[in-house]
């Protein structure tokens, strides 16, 4: 955690002349790497990290949702890539990672990282102190616990209406085709 940014794990990471791609900016595939990094300090060399000795077996990569907000160009001052949990589940947290260079954040990412097994190579549940751990990159209106709820009054129970199905007509013949409900997909990490 940063004095700057508490709450918040922060890398320094200097971009490279090597990073920049032919249209003259740093290449959308290596600010994916600098998220990358950012995830590995943050797992494998947080002082917590090593000396509690957690994800023994390391992490999965599950997923990486990004946005590119600004063209980022190659200069001496270094990156800060600041990373906060968004929400922790059984086996998975979820991460938040800015690249940021002073004002600007060049790019966000939410990243799925899973706690790996050994043996198995699948995922894993995360321990107590792992849980602990993540906890504390977590930003406080995440991390505070929940107000309980104000008791509820009796009320009659509400009575269900129901409309029929809306009708599709055919197009050349006019009858009407059952309604079909649409279904999404939804992706899933482990």
């Amino acid at each position: 955690m940063s004095a700057l940014h508490p709450g918040v794990h922060v890398l320094s990471c200097p971009t490279r002349w090597s990073d920049v791609d032919e249209n003259g900016h740093i290449n959308n595939a290596r600010l994916v790497g600098y998220v990358q990094e950012g995830i590995y300090d943050m797992f494998c060399h947080h002082e917590t990290a090593v000396r509690d000795a957690l994800f023994p077996s390391g992490f999965i990569i599950a997923r990486h949702e990004i946005d590119f907000l600004e063209q980022l160009y190659h200069r001496p001052e270094p990156l800060s890539v600041q990373l906060t949990v968004e929400r922790i589940g059984r086996s998975s947290t979820h991460i938040v990672v800015d690249v940021c260079r002073d004002p600007l954040t060049f790019m966000r990412a939410r990243t799925v990282v899973v706690a790996r097994d050994r043996e198995s190579g699948r995922s894993r549940k995360l321990s107590s102190n792992e849980r602990r751990f993540l906890e504390a990159f977590m930003p406080d209106e995440v991390r505070a616990p929940a107000v309980p709820a104000v008791p509820a009054v009796p009320t009659a129970p509400a009575v269900p209406v129901t409309a029929p199905p809306p009708q599709r007509v055919a197009a050349r013949t006019g009858a009407a085709l059952p309604h079909r409900t649409r279904r999404r997909c939804r992706a899933s990490a482990a």
